[in-house]
């Protein structure tokens, strides 16, 4: 089994590799964000009169901030990343508020309430560590000779 996969592995060329590194990361990014946005943020986007002040406010700055900063990131920073547009900067509020929601917000929860928040947060570790790959507006824009 070992050998079959080493042989699989010397038979694409580096070319290939980067394409299916940079499919992968798109598919990625595409998926990732797009959960994030159209299950989370929009709906707190739609109805932010609404519920803006029952808010949870586990950082202490107010319900309505707290809510602005968890649509900021839910569903502008999703965009982005589904974009490929500043990557690796978008990532950094969509990290920070699934942190929140798994320590603060579900601290005291069992581990399947805190689990849904972690899928989320992974990939975008994943993504902040790995840059958006060849197919994003990053790419295009900023030239990386390495991606």
């Amino acid at each position: 089994m070992i050998a079959f996969l080493r042989s699989l592995a010397t038979k694409f060329s580096s070319h290939q590799k980067r394409m299916y590194r940079d499919t992968g990361l798109l598919l990625l990014r595409v998926a990732i964000g797009g959960m994030m946005a159209a299950a989370h943020g929009w709906g707190k986007l739609m109805s932010y009169g609404e519920k803006a002040s029952g808010f949870p406010d586990p950082l202490g700055v107010s319900p309505e901030i707290s809510m602005a900063l968890a649509v900021g990131a839910e569903v502008f920073c999703s965009i982005a990343l589904v974009l490929g547009l500043f990557t690796r900067l978008a990532t950094i509020p969509l990290i920070i508020t699934m942190l929140v929601a798994v320590f603060i917000i579900h601290g005291d929860d069992p581990w399947a309430k805190k689990e849904f928040a972690m899928l989320y947060l992974i990939p975008f570790i994943c993504l902040l560590l790995t840059g958006p790959g060849r197919f994003s507006l990053d790419a295009k824009i900023f030239k990386n000779p390495r991606e």
